[in-house]
This record gives structure tokens, C-alpha cells and sequence, in this order.
């Protein structure tokens, strides 16, 4: 058992003042069979004049704040202290032919079917595509257990494409990111998922924070000061298993699950609406530490 205390700032700087802030977070920490937010806590400068919570969609803890005054300088702070539990992880040569999965997923009409669906279709930030899929189908051969060709995907996508901040940015397409072989965790955990669902297979972008500490020799340097993204594939028999390209290797040991849903826009971290402001810049900065 590992317990994390994660420290999250964001900080806004605009040049003109902002009259009236309405924003909206995805920091919570998920409590998981393996895992247990123990402690959260979400601090505004300006002082937020009105909280909210509520649980969304996919399951996530939402937050929600309002604040009208006037300000040039925003900074949101969510502290969290999470337990992580050891966590087993089914032989994924023991999944279901991934051509079987499809089928299923197609056909069936169960409970854990229903509710992988809608992780089959096409979202805002990852469509379908047939270059998607060509590459995909180095891996999924004909009859192969969905996880293990998952696995392989997972390994090729680390081997063949360059961890490099700054090179995308939250609008860069999956097909850019293909073409480039660049990119950053993000680009990673979409072009997979797109992968996937090209293949007509239930995949979900899941974000979070890693403990780099817990790293052994990975290929990439992931930068301790950012929050970290990777996907999940489905088996229904074996149900969800996490995937991470950047990294290439599969979660939770060293993992902190915040949210997951269709893709980046459903789990961004912080988003919202300013009134005035003008251009602004944006600093981020995460701490991950052992307690």
C-alpha cells in the first residue's frame, strides 16, 4: 500500500482584468477497488464565491466555482492524499478474441455491454479512421486475445513514436500526431484509443498522475510537474485493464486515476469561461509525493 499526496496548481495571468470567472474541474482522485481518495481540497485565489460538486456521467467527481472578483491572477490549487492499494492483474492471453469482443459489443444487450458501448463511438477529439485502423491491425491479427494485441499496440506506440512537450497541443489531431510520431501522453492515449475504436472496440482515455519514482528505466522521461494520461481497453470477461503508451507499460502500481470518459475533453482538468481578461498565460504544476 502506497499513500500519495498530490498538489495541483494551475495559475492564470491576464493582461486586462477579469470580471467574472465560471469554471469547472476533474481533480478528484476516483476511488477505485485499488484505490481511495482519503482527502480533498480545492483552493481558489480570488476566494471562490460559489462551490459545487457533482458527479458526472462517466462516474467522476466534477468541482465547480464561480468567482466575480475582479482579478487579473487566477490560481486554483487541489490538494489530495490518495491510497493505493497493490493491485493484480488477469493474464491478458486469457481475454476474449478481440474479433469476438466486436462482435459482442455489437450484438449484446447486457448491462456491461451497454455501458462499454459508448465507448465504442466516435467522440470530439477521436474519430474513427482507416489509417487508424490499418495501423492498428499490425497488432489485432486474426483470433488474437483483444488485451495481448492491446499490449503489442501499447509497446509499438512507445517504441515508434518520440515523448516531445511542446510539438502538439490540445488541438492537434490524432492523423497529425500519426504523420509526426511525436508528440506528448495526451496525443498517446488518443491515437490508441482511436486505434480501437476504428476497430469497433471499446476504449476510454483515462487521466491522472503518475509517481515517476515508481519508473524503472522507461525509455521516456515523463516531466513530474504535469498531470499524465493513458487509456483503458475492454474484455468482458476481464472487464477494463489500463494501458500506457507514453510509458509502455500497463498501470495502476505508480498510477493516481483522477478520470476517465470519451477523450481529453471530457476529463480536462480545469476549464471555464472568463469575462474580459484578454490574452493570458497559463503555468502548471503538479507534486506527487510519497507520505
Amino acid at each position: 500500500m502506497k499513500r500519495y499526496r498530490i498538489v495541483h496548481t494551475t495559475t492564470y495571468g491576464f493582461t486586462d482584468t477579469v470580471s467574472l470567472c465560471k469554471a469547472e474541474a476533474h481533480l478528484i482522485p476516483r476511488d477505485l477497488p485499488h484505490q481511495h481518495c482519503e482527502l480533498h481540497q480545492l483552493v481558489t485565489r480570488p476566494l471562490a464565491e460559489e462551490k459545487q460538486q457533482w458527479e458526472d456521467a462517466f462516474g467522476n467527481q466534477v468541482s465547480y466555482f464561480e468567482i466575480s472578483e475582479p482579478h487579473q491572477t487566477l490560481d486554483v490549487t487541489a490538494i489530495s492524499v490518495v491510497r493505493v492499494d497493490p493491485s493484480d492483474k488477469p493474464p491478458k492471453e486469457e481475454s476474449c478474441a478481440w474479433n469476438e469482443v466486436r462482435l459482442r459489443l455489437e450484438k449484446s444487450e447486457s448491462a456491461d455491454m451497454l455501458e462499454a458501448r459508448r465507448f465504442v463511438a466516435g467522440s470530439k477529439c477521436v474519430k474513427a479512421d482507416a489509417d487508424l485502423a490499418d495501423y492498428a491491425l499490425v497488432s489485432f491479427t486474426q483470433g488474437r486475445p483483444v488485451l495481448e494485441a492491446t499490449h503489442h499496440l501499447m509497446e509499438r506506440i512507445h517504441e515508434e513514436f518520440t515523448y516531445y512537450p511542446g510539438s502538439t497541443t490540445t488541438a492537434t489531431s490524432i492523423n497529425e500526431a500519426l504523420i509526426q510520431r511525436r508528440g506528448v501522453c495526451q496525443d498517446f492515449a488518443h491515437l490508441a484509443v482511436g486505434c480501437l475504436r476504428s476497430l469497433g472496440l471499446a476504449a476510454r482515455y483515462v487521466s491522472g498522475y503518475l509517481d515517476t519514482a515508481a519508473l524503472r528505466g522507461p525509455k521516456h522521461v515523463i516531466a513530474s510537474d504535469a498531470s499524465h494520461a493513458w487509456f483503458s481497453a475492454f474484455d468482458p470477461v476481464l472487464g477494463w485493464m489500463d494501458f500506457d503508451p507514453t510509458v509502455g507499460r500497463m498501470p495502476p502500481e505508480g498510477y493516481i486515476t483522477t478520470a476517465w470518459g470519451r477523450d481529453y475533453d471530457d476529463v480536462a482538468p480545469l476549464k471555464g469561461t472568463f469575462t474580459g481578461g484578454g490574452p493570458h498565460t497559463l503555468n502548471v504544476s503538479v507534486d506527487v509525493a510519497r507520505v
